[in-house]
């Protein structure tokens, strides 16, 4: 597993902004008419680049079949590709962001803070990480904190946090400070501007509009941003345009089981 999440994210740190201009270009050069047989009419022509912007790596038909019921048929990326006709890089360029993608969706990894090689966390209860290469290469075990990203000090097995200084989750540090917000639809509610999904923990905002309740990019679960229960638990007790208790800002971020 190191491996492949070496492999798959070891050259995507420019991705985002090319990877927007390659994907309209991918979608304005797409074929009309796809594997489903739907006629994809041109308004569609920025469906990828806003799913490579919200974090999806899989591609489905857009196409209205009945009334306001999509399609939704899953279109295999060899087909994508072949209709696209993109050149060598083009399709380079593509698939290693679809990779990196798809490998945050079953590993979590991290830059070593000397070698900048990909290590996944192996115990997600401990905080103190082993390099490999590092310990390869230097004929001795190099460790760093998980957390705060520099040279492991103190025990070595932690959960909380390592003898440096400011040891501190940078996704801690944006959620004591972000600003509060208000969602206009739930009765101008006010909670903080930023959250971390309770299942996965992958810090998101809500643009203020809407219900109360949000799809995380990664996980793909829906939770309510004001209680932060999961939607299926808080929704039949206080309706999405309902006001719920809100919970107060997160001091952690929770740990992925998968």
């Amino acid at each position: 597993m190191y491996l492949m999440c070496t492999f798959v994210v070891i050259y995507l740190r420019h991705c985002c902004y090319n990877s927007l201009r390659l994907a309209l270009d991918l979608t304005e050069r797409l074929a009309e008419q796809a594997s489903c047989f739907l006629t994809l009419p041109p308004p569609f022509s920025n469906h990828f680049a806003i799913i490579l912007l919200i974090g999806q790596y899989k591609f489905y038909c857009p196409a209205i079949t009945h009334g306001t019921e999509k399609c939704s048929a899953e279109w295999p990326y060899l087909e994508v590709r072949k209709l696209a006709v993109l050149s060598d890089s083009e399709q380079a360029h593509f698939e290693e962001n679809m990779a990196l993608l798809a490998a945050a969706e079953y590993c979590e990894f991290k830059s070593c803070p000397s070698c900048e090689s990909y290590v996944e966390r192996q115990d997600l209860s401990n905080l103190c990480v082993i390099c490999t290469i590092c310990t390869a290469v230097k004929k001795k075990s190099f460790q760093f904190c998980w957390q705060c990203l520099r040279e492991w000090k103190g025990p070595a097995a932690h959960s909380l946090r390592c003898s440096n200084e400011d040891c501190v989750h940078p996704d801690v540090d944006k959620l004591a400070k972000c600003t509060n917000m208000r969602l206009s639809y739930v009765n101008n509610v006010e909670c903080p501007a930023i959250r971390a999904c309770p299942t996965c923990g992958l810090l998101l905002e809500h643009n203020g509009f809407a219900c109360k309740n949000l799809l995380c990019k990664r996980c793909k679960v829906e939770f309510c941003f004001l209680c932060l229960k999961l939607k299926r638990i808080c929704n039949p007790i206080c309706g999405p345009y309902d006001v719920c208790s809100v919970a107060p800002r997160q001091t952690d971020i929770p740990v992925w089981k998968r």
